[in-house]
């Protein structure tokens, strides 16, 4: 269905909103600016500021919901044949080589991390989104692979994935705060990035590997081969 245009102009001003905060917050740190300079900066009132973000860490955590989601998204689009793992490796080496946002790799993840370093609020949330996103992350695990409500195996798995794809993001970032270059940095995490995913190919390597079953279908006295995708719960 075609976005309409109460919807779109909803989402505009959402956008203009957390634009310009997140604008004020580069410049004079989260904890200096308050809702009101937000709402005069996106010529909108405060009650218009609350009407979208329900906090001011709403502002600066504008696609949380993005982002508790992204680990799942990974597992969800795993190609037939690939464990999830290996689709995690994947799709981290991407966005490493592209400089995609979404492991921190882009340019401007260095101010985004003092801006949280610099806020005990911040720090408060930014941990929050760790946790719905290990959580998140588990369920979709245990949803993918058939996993019993007492089973822990999930949880265990996504939170080795996610210390992995977190530690390395957060060198990276550190690295480009003491003034390195990305070129630079991306070289050596990437080679630090095939040991942390071999290491974990060695434990969960073949955990919730999706695999192609073929199958034989007779049709007048012909046979012909239909693959299809089927997920195999390998809790070795």
């Amino acid at each position: 269905m075609d976005e309409g245009l109460r919807e779109r102009k909803k989402r505009e001003t959402r956008q203009r909103i957390a634009d310009m905060a997140m604008g004020l917050f580069m410049i004079h740190g989260f904890d200096n600016v308050t809702v009101a300079q937000v709402a005069k900066a996106a010529d909108v009132s405060v009650n218009t500021v609350f009407n979208y973000f329900g906090t001011k860490e709403d502002l600066f955590a504008d696609r949380q919901s993005e982002v508790v989601d992204l680990s799942s998204k990974v597992v969800r689009e795993r190609r037939p044949g690939e464990s999830i793992v290996a689709a995690f490796r994947r799709d981290f080496l991407d966005a490493l080589d592209t400089g995609d946002w979404r492991y921190g790799m882009s340019e401007g993840s260095e101010v985004f991390g003092r801006l949280v370093s610099e806020s005990a609020a911040l720090v408060a949330r930014m941990r929050e989104v760790e946790h719905l996103a290990a959580v998140n992350l588990a369920a979709t695990l245990a949803e993918e692979t058939g996993a019993g409500p007492d089973d822990l195996t999930p949880q265990l798995v996504a939170d080795q994935i996610l210390a992995v794809t977190r530690l390395l993001s957060r060198h990276a970032t550190r690295r480009k705060a003491a003034g390195e270059d990305w070129p630079g940095i991306r070289a050596d995490v990437r080679v630090q990035a095939v040991k942390a995913f071999d290491l974990l190919e060695t434990g969960i390597g073949g955990y919730g590997r999706r695999s192609l079953v073929v199958e034989a279908a007779e049709d007048g006295g012909a046979t012909e081969d239909h693959q299809h995708d089927r997920v195999e719960a390998d809790h070795r």
